[in-house]
């Protein structure tokens, strides 16, 4: 961008890397991932031919070092504070309930839009309940979420969603409902969190367990878009990217996922 269009005080957008990797059980890489991005992010055009304006010229983004998952809390507050929005890249799943905890101290009836191919909904995995096959069952003793593109869950996973009624808030990716359908289920406040699996393998192969049958782009963009223009987004991450040396493609895809969805929070 520009000189001066990343100046933080006139900045909408804060993008926090958080490079933690602690629990992956599979694929490895995810503490790459942010670079990744950032890497690709500079070679992303700055006009939206959808929106018709280049976003950052209406949002400022700014860029802050990358800070441990145990700081995550304190960097997503500072940001809050400041009116801005936090942009976290992972890095594995499981510290999105450190960014969420921050974002339901502020907003009190939050709730978090997962797009994903796991439920994530495990008390404990491999003697861990801060896994990222816990990630969501960590975020739901938080706040309400409201899960989407889902295609891999345990036994165990859901039983536990029919008990306690999570099951009706689960939107499995072959049998997507409308948008509208999804919006309903969210409050005012919404955080999002993006894991990148979510997304069919053809689109992106760098991630850590990638599962067939996934959402394409165009279907990310329509949850997206219509959540965003509907409720008030309070902050997002994208997670689980594993970057490979022969797919660039992932990356590059990655961050322009990101710009979108910072343009879609721009509009009027």
């Amino acid at each position: 961008m520009p000189q001066k269009s990343d100046d933080y005080g006139r900045a909408k957008f804060v993008v926090i890397p958080c490079p933690h990797e602690a629990t992956t059980s599979y694929g490895r890489g995810t503490k790459q991932g942010p670079a990744a991005i950032l890497r690709a992010s500079r070679a992303v055009e700055l006009f939206d031919e959808e929106l018709g304006y280049e976003p950052y010229k209406k949002a400022g983004i700014a860029t802050v070092k990358p800070v441990a998952v145990g700081r995550l809390p304190s960097a997503v507050s500072q940001v809050l504070k400041e009116k801005k929005i936090p942009v976290i890249l992972g890095g594995e799943h499981s510290l999105t309930p450190y960014a969420v905890k921050a974002c339901a101290a502020k907003y009190a009836d939050l709730s978090v839009l997962q797009l994903d191919a796991h439920a994530d909904l495990r008390d404990s995995y491999q003697g861990r309940q801060d896994s990222h096959a816990c990630a969501i069952r960590r975020v739901l003793e938080i706040c309400p979420a409201v899960q989407v593109g889902i295609r891999s869950l345990s036994a165990e996973e859901w039983e536990w969603a029919r008990v306690t009624g999570q099951d009706r808030k689960i939107h499995f990716a072959e049998k997507l409902e409308i948008v509208e359908k999804i919006e309903d289920q969210l409050s005012r406040h919404v955080y999002i969190t993006l894991d990148v699996d979510v997304f069919d393998p053809a689109i992106i192969r760098s991630t850590g367990t990638p599962e067939p049958g996934g959402m394409f782009w165009y279907e990310v963009l329509d949850v997206l878009r219509g959540v965003c223009a509907g409720k008030k987004v309070v902050g997002f991450d994208v997670v689980e990217l594993s970057p490979r040396r022969d797919d660039h493609a992932s990356d590059f895809t990655i961050a322009r996922l990101i710009y979108k969805i910072m343009g879609f929070l721009s509009a009027p």
